[in-house]
């Protein structure tokens, strides 16, 4: 910890040396030593180091006189003078900057072999279809967890998970002093026993209006709730192996209520089913030249984060970013329990000033990129749901026909929603793929 005097320097990461301190980020390194040290004409003196992690520029906001030492967005590294009365709130924590610790890191994932399926399934993603559920959220007039709009929300993505065969649950969360509910989408596998989450928060907020104020929340969150209704609309074409939950939470911005209660809800034996929680929280603003995501999660979920980078790398034209300091979004509180949970979010999320304001519109919104991270999410969920490869009671694709004489041919759809035959020449074979996919 730097609780002591440092003089501290940010070069390049390429240029950082040896001898010193250091904190990562991204492409640039903080370096320090002890005060009575040198470290080059550029340093400076404070009388420690400390780390700000924010949602979008919340700290900034609230400290605007406070001079960031380095701004990596999400990330800030400030004097331990400028240190406000309150360590944390909902939308920014500080900390003490720890020497030899990798606060944003920049990999350089490795394209793997394209699977024919996965890119099929990326394939099918419709902006369309996201287009159109982002744009019915974001025209309510606010989507805060306590009021009706909410509710008119959750109706509307509960309808929709209805019609893609999901089975659909309500359950009541306590915000506050009053109640808001989460909404969870179970499609069940073909019995593998495992589970993989898909989530994000549906509400949205305007702090500096207030509850009754208008919170059109594209960006924050309507792009993630929209990316959950996308990736189920696609998963439900497929039978897959383990089994899908889609969970749109409420009371997020109040402070994770609606997370922080399903997870303490689950009983050892269902948290254990987990093989994978991917959230999405603001997916659809560009805030750098490159397009770029950010993959927070925790030690528990590196693999998890290699996995969604290397689908970034095989499956789209993403930069991308990863971090193991998980804050203020619903992966927290699954982190918190050992589960493997990652946040996707849009890179430089700080350079977004819209969000819980009523300026958080579609006007600002970058269409693809929010579809790039949601072929990024599809086919590293391709991966945790593995898809279905064997028959079990398939379902007939039309009539039993004859090719000739002494034969019959039956097709039916597969577990893997490919085309299968099996004929009969005066003896039954087994099924055989016919591969494709058959759409519903």
């Amino acid at each position: 910890m730097t609780t002591a005097p440092v003089r501290y320097l940010v070069v390049p990461t390429a240029d950082a040396a040896d001898g010193a301190h250091s904190a990562r980020f991204g492409d640039k390194t903080l370096l320090w030593v002890p005060a009575d040290q040198r470290l080059g004409r550029a340093s400076r003196t404070v009388p420690g180091l400390l780390l700000v992690t924010q949602v979008g520029r919340s700290f900034q906001d609230d400290y605007p006189d406070v001079t960031p030492l380095l701004d990596h967005g999400r990330h800030l590294v400030i004097s331990s003078a400028d240190k406000p009365r309150r360590r944390s709130n909902n939308c920014w924590r500080i900390e003490p900057l720890r020497a030899g610790t990798t606060v944003v890191d920049n990999p350089t994932p490795t394209a793997a072999r394209v699977d024919p399926v996965v890119a099929d399934l990326v394939g099918q993603l419709s902006p369309a279809s996201y287009h159109d559920d982002l744009t019915w959220l974001a025209s309510l007039p606010t989507r805060h967890s306590l009021s009706t709009s909410f509710t008119t929300a959750v109706d509307f993505a509960a309808a929709k998970m209805v019609a893609l065969g999901y089975g659909v649950t309500r359950t009541q969360i306590t915000v506050g002093a009053g109640h808001s509910q989460n909404l969870i989408g179970d499609r069940p596998g073909t019995g593998g026993g495992g589970l993989v989450l898909i989530t994000a928060h549906l509400d949205s907020i305007n702090i500096a209006g207030g509850p009754a104020a208008a919170a059109p929340g594209a960006d924050d969150n309507g792009s993630g709730s929209a990316g959950v209704l996308e990736l189920g609309r696609l998963l439900s074409a497929r039978y897959w192996r383990h089994d899908v939950r889609l969970i749109l939470f409420g009371g997020e911005e109040e402070g994770l209520f609606g997370s922080k209660q399903y997870v303490a809800a689950l009983p050892p034996a269902e948290r254990a089913r987990i093989r994978a929680v991917l959230n999405m929280d603001m997916i659809a603003s560009k805030n750098t030249a490159v397009p770029t995501v950010l993959l927070e999660g925790a030690p528990v979920s590196s693999s998890q984060i290699a996995d969604l980078a290397t689908a970034a790398a095989t499956y789209t034209g993403l930069k991308v970013e990863t971090s193991l300091n998980p804050f203020a979004s619903d992966h927290v509180p699954f982190i918190d329990a050992g589960i493997p949970a990652v946040l996707s979010i849009e890179g430089a999320d700080s350079a977004n000033g819209h969000i819980h304001s009523a300026n958080d519109t579609l006007n600002f919104l970058n269409w693809s990129l929010a579809a790039e991270i949601l072929r990024m999410n599809i086919a590293a969920l391709a991966g945790w749901l593995e898809p279905a490869t064997t028959l079990a009671r398939p379902r007939p694709a039309g009539s039993v026909v004859s090719s000739g004489p002494g034969r019959l041919d039956v097709f039916a759809v597969g577990m893997d929603s490919a085309l299968h035959h099996k004929a009969f020449d005066g003896t039954w074979h087994d099924f055989e793929s016919l591969g494709g996919v058959v759409l519903n």
